[in-house]
């Protein structure tokens, strides 16, 4: 089982086997990113709707530095290979990749995935590389966002600054 997971967590190398062998057999690919990094029921919900778009989700994850920049210097709250687990422990993830700059522009040239999500606060044409997906005539989505659900809600409980769960 732990052989499994670890093979679900990708550098660019292995990663670019596995895709040669999905595209050979098919497989719409699907890619989402995010920093992920304290993970609840909207991470969950999210995700599970994301693979429901295709055959082979694959879950870009900002390295520590990027998380930082974008969350503040308290975050992440879990490590890079944490979170590249906990991810890659879940049934409907196929793959997982970190990624080191600010966005995953890089990341989805690479991959150039049949589908592209992000969750419902983001406009599609606000969603990095949806320019990339729609020109080669992929489909770009913003998937339902569930409220009441975030790193920063369960972080604020944690602090003691939130009491409603």
């Amino acid at each position: 089982m732990l052989t499994q997971l670890q093979q679900k967590i990708k550098d660019t190398n292995s990663l670019q086997k596995s895709l040669a062998i999905w595209r050979f057999k098919n497989k719409k690919i699907v890619f989402t990113n995010g920093c992920f990094d304290l993970l609840h029921y909207g991470h969950i919900h999210y995700l599970a709707a994301a693979k429901e778009e295709g055959d082979i989700l694959i879950v870009g994850i900002n390295a520590s530095a990027s998380v930082k920049k974008l969350k503040g210097k308290h975050r992440p709250i879990n490590d890079d290979p944490t979170r590249q687990s906990i991810l890659a422990a879940l049934f409907f993830v196929d793959a997982v990749i970190e990624f080191e700059e600010d966005t995953p522009y890089r990341l989805i040239k690479e991959i150039q995935p049949d589908v592209l999500v992000k969750g419902g606060d983001w406009k599609i044409e606000d969603i990095v590389g949806s320019d990339l997906v729609l020109q080669k005539g992929g489909i770009v989505k913003s998937l339902p966002f569930i409220e009441g659900y975030s790193t920063t809600l369960i972080e604020e409980r944690i602090r003691g600054m939130r009491y409603e769960v």
